[in-house]
């Protein structure tokens, strides 16, 4: 048994009456987790890779990656498969990455369009505004598909395909109730789209309804953070002497250039998104607080393709790239593929050209199309930096290819300007670079250039496994980030007593002979407020009528750390608190309901009990709109 260690030691009084205080308490100083698992296994759902990983609860210091998949590509090596999708023509499930590449490639083109062939589809979670369970998806064909039914055959493949390695390894079959999920999702989405990976999880069959702490969302930087701070030195390359660090005996940890209170940011440069975390390190359990409330967009390595695709139109037209596109999809995915494995090539000091392979079916395509050669489109284009290559292929001079980068680039490089200008974010000892992205060594110089030294930046070797790695080690101990940070201000429009002079005369509302304010914004977490995990917020609601089952309360956010009222801009309406009563009604003349929300996991939940008989009352939060 530890010693017991008074709270305050914790180093942050704010949190103390929360933190169990481990006096003498025979082994339940655990906090319990729910039903017990064997295995945790997290899944990296990204944009344009995902992959899974599993330790199992016995031995949490091995982490297993997923074995080899079949197909890859040239000049790409990583452990994850491209998160693409393929259906048939009667939507039902055919394959996941590369495998549902290359049979989509494959097929004849007469055929190939009627098969559904899906890349890059999560971000639609992310730019979809009132993101619902019947948000749509396109194929590459131009057809729709719910977006719910594509994420849910994702998660069932990775579901099989996990259990499978499973089974294989324990020399039995394996049962899915003996696995705790972790799902991946970036910090800056908002709850709606976590809450959707949630459905999608529901669907897929990888955890049911009944039983949802089987499931953890995790969040992409903080799982890079957790994986981060236990770096060994001989596990990653610091920036700063562009070696790897030898000369230190292998077990010393990141840890030991990291001190009780040292802060830290991780950049999580992936392929959708880029996403940043503030992290201060509390020793000797290593627990994180979270600085500052998460921040950064959409702006991962996809925006490079696009810039390409732009470029492409300026030379050929948006009108043949867009039928082409509809036309010939499978070889319009092998031209990005192409595009793919030159993009990882680019450096800032590289000086010969990019030869990129067109299709056989582009240059064919496009003579049908518009009656002369590409060769011919490219002489008479303006963009000088791009030339045909007598063997057919488009050759891009060293230049050109970065400026594809640079737009991407300038968003992350002014979006890390601004996060170190806040006053949370100063004395930063380590800059963490990770996700596929990171490994760019012109997006590693951009970094360098801006910061000047002001903190180390550290890239771990595995850069494409950090969040994989770190979502494992997050599912066997959830309770690792003691201290996050509201990324909105969320709460309840409620009737206050009118004031004079204090509200607005427009709120006034008599009722019974009793003057109301109406509309007034009741704060339950202001944006970029700590909160300490397990913290719950308070209310308690009575229902309208003794008879009344249900009572519905709609729940508003804001990006801003005030709100007076809910009818302010910026204040809109983000979900609804569902209390059901039913089967509650007492004999009490008045019900009270005291709700107890919590805001310091990686999703937001409520739960109720009726005062007066002390029963729980279902509760659910939803933010999905209907």
């Amino acid at each position: 048994m530890a010693d017991p260690s008074p709270a305050k030691s914790m180093g942050d009084p704010g949190i103390t009456p929360l933190s169990p205080s481990h006096t003498q308490q025979n082994d339940t100083d655990q906090v319990p987790s729910g039903p017990s698992f064997v295995v945790v296994v997290a899944i990296d759902f990204g944009t344009t890779s995902s992959g899974y990983a599993y330790a199992f609860a016995k031995e949490p210091e091995c982490i297993h990656t997923m074995r080899r998949w079949e197909g890859g590509d040239p000049g790409v090596s990583n452990q994850k498969t491209p998160t693409t999708i393929l259906l048939t023509p009667d939507r039902k499930f055919h394959s996941f990455g590369y495998a549902a590449r290359d049979f989509y490639h494959d097929l004849d083109p007469s055929e190939s369009k009627h098969w559904l062939y899906l890349e890059k589809f999560k971000m639609k979670l992310h730019t979809t505004a009132n993101l619902s369970i019947n948000t749509d998806l396109h194929a590459a064909n131009g057809k729709r598909v719910k977006a719910l039914d594509i994420f849910a055959y994702a998660l069932a493949f990775f579901k099989e395909q996990a259990l499978k390695e499973l089974s294989d390894q324990t020399g039995g079959e394996f049962d899915n109730s003996d696995v705790r999920w972790v799902i991946t999702v970036p910090a800056i989405w908002k709850m709606p789209a976590k809450q959707f990976m949630r459905e999608a999880a529901y669907k897929s069959g990888l955890v049911s309804r009944e039983n949802p702490e089987q499931l953890i969302i995790a969040l992409e930087p903080e799982a890079a953070s957790i994986y981060c701070r236990k770096l060994r030195l001989h596990q990653m390359v610091d920036l700063g002497t562009q070696t790897t660090q030898n000369g230190f005996s292998p077990s010393d940890n990141v840890g030991s250039g990291m001190s009780q209170g040292d802060r830290y940011v991780v950049v999580d440069c992936g392929g959708g998104t880029i996403d940043l975390t503030v992290h201060q390190i509390r020793l000797p359990e290593g627990h994180l607080k979270e600085l500052y409330k998460a921040s950064g967009g959409p702006y991962g390595s996809i925006g490079i393709d696009y810039e390409f695709e732009k470029l492409l139109c300026k030379i050929f037209g948006q009108d043949f790239i867009d039928q082409f596109k509809i036309k010939r999809p499978a070889a319009w995915v092998d031209l990005m593929i192409a595009f793919e494995s030159r993009k990882r090539a680019a450096a800032p000091d590289r000086t010969n050209p990019l030869n990129i392979n067109l299709p056989f079916s582009f240059i064919d395509y496009y003579k049908k199309f518009r009656g002369h050669s590409v060769e011919h489109a490219l002489r008479k284009s303006n963009v000088d930096f791009v030339k045909w290559s007598s063997q057919g292929m488009l050759r891009m001079n060293p230049d050109a290819m970065n400026s594809l980068f640079k737009p991407t680039i300038d968003h992350i490089i002014q979006h890390l300007t601004e996060l170190f200008e806040k006053p949370e974010v100063s004395d930063i000892k380590f800059l963490f670079l990770v996700g596929g992205f990171a490994e760019s060594p012109l997006l590693q110089q951009a970094v360098q250039n801006m910061l000047q030294g002001r903190s180390r930046i550290i890239i771990p070797h595995d850069v494409g496994l950090t969040i994989l790695k770190g979502a494992v080690l997050f599912g066997l101990d959830p309770s690792v980030i003691k201290v996050r940070r509201s990324p909105l201000t969320y709460g309840v429009g409620v009737l206050n007593r009118f004031v004079e002079g204090k509200h607005p005369p427009e709120k006034l509302l008599v009722k019974d002979g009793t003057r109301w304010c109406t509309d007034v914004f009741d704060t339950f977490i202001a944006a970029d407020q700590s909160v300490a995990l397990g913290e719950m917020v308070k209310r308690s609601y009575t229902p309208a009528k003794p008879s009344q089952q249900v009572i519905v309360i709609h729940v508003y956010c804001s990006e801003k750390e005030n709100a007076s009222f809910i009818s302010e801009p910026g204040v809109r309406k983000c979900g609804t608190l569902r209390l059901d009563v039913s089967g509650t009604e007492s004999t009490a003349a008045r019900r009270e309901i005291q709700t107890l929300m919590q805001f310091g996991d990686t999703e937001i939940r409520a739960m109720a009990v009726d005062v007066s008989t002390g029963r729980t009352v279902k509760a659910s939060i939803d933010f999905l709109s209907h």
